[in-house]
């Protein structure tokens, strides 16, 4: 069981991989499906710059967290030495990258039209700075760091999805929009999912290295745990796509609420993935 300053820095991580992945799902969501968003264009920006302030504050207060960590005290938070030489190792390139993605993201998603290609390439710098931390970045390959991204922009992308889709398929909305949105992110999903989850299987078996390792382990018992998760997210994914979408679009009534309590679902594995990810990051052990 982690200690007080261990479960804060779980907590920080994933609020901040909910807050980065949203985001910049959302922003990425706007420039493939601008069309279909068009109509709720301010209330994904609105969003999206939300969970960008979320990253943003959780990015800096995971920082300091380490500082904590590193003295076993609060003081170290806010202790100069300490985040100075934190400041000079990997976490702080992190940090770094993160702050100015994430600027970049809020500048270019407040101003709008051109600009939000500024907020895409901002959300490709907060997802690259994964990379500079935890057990990807002591692989020390790039290829591997460049496995991580394509998993990453994958997930963000999904997740970005949502909320547009929620909202276009609740009271109020027409089902067209919802209907017209669900069928063209069904049609891209059938080559990002599998995208998905073969960078999944890569990483996993390259970090774990063995069935044993898998299932003998803290590690890897947390990693099935995900994997269950993820598996029940695209047996929910696969319903929306083959059943509540085509009833949409045949223009039945229901299928609206039963779309949006779906993805309300979607949301609840999201954040179990999420903290299985902040825990086996934070404090599990990779498998020798």
């Amino acid at each position: 069981m982690p200690d007080f300053w261990g479960q804060a820095a779980i907590a920080a991580k994933f609020l901040l991989y909910l807050g980065v992945l949203t985001s910049v799902g959302l922003v990425l969501c706007r420039q493939v499906y601008s069309d279909q968003l068009l109509g709720i264009d301010r209330f994904v920006r609105v969003w999206a710059v939300i969970f960008a302030l979320l990253a943003m504050a959780t990015s800096l207060f995971g920082f300091a967290v380490q500082g904590a960590v590193l003295m076993d005290d609060a003081s170290g938070m806010i202790d100069p030495a300490i985040l100075a030489l934190l400041w000079e190792t990997p976490p702080g390139t992190a940090l770094l990258l993160r702050v100015l993605g994430l600027g970049a993201l809020l500048v270019g998603t407040v101003l709008g039209g051109r600009w939000l290609w500024v907020a895409l390439l901002g959300g490709v710098v907060a997802i690259w700075s994964f990379s500079e931390i935890g057990h990807v970045a002591s692989e020390n390959r790039l290829w591997f760091e460049a496995v991580l991204f394509l998993h990453l922009i994958v997930a963000a992308f999904w997740i970005g999805v949502l909320l547009p889709l929620q909202r276009l398929s609740g009271p109020g909305n027409t089902m067209s929009g919802a209907a017209i949105l669900g069928h063209r992110f069904g049609q891209a999903a059938s080559v990002a999912v599998p995208l998905l989850l073969l960078a999944g299987v890569v990483m996993t078996w390259r970090l774990v290295g063995s069935v044993p390792a898998l299932i003998g382990s803290a590690y890897g018992l947390t990693l099935l745990t995900k994997i269950a998760v993820v598996t029940a997210l695209l047996a929910l994914a696969a319903i929306n796509k083959t059943r509540l979408v085509p009833a949409l679009q045949r223009g039945d009534a229901k299928a609206g609420a039963r779309l949006a309590r779906s993805i309300t679902v979607e949301w609840i594995c999201i954040g179990l993935i999420l903290l299985a990810t902040a825990v086996f990051t934070s404090i599990l052990q990779v498998p020798s």
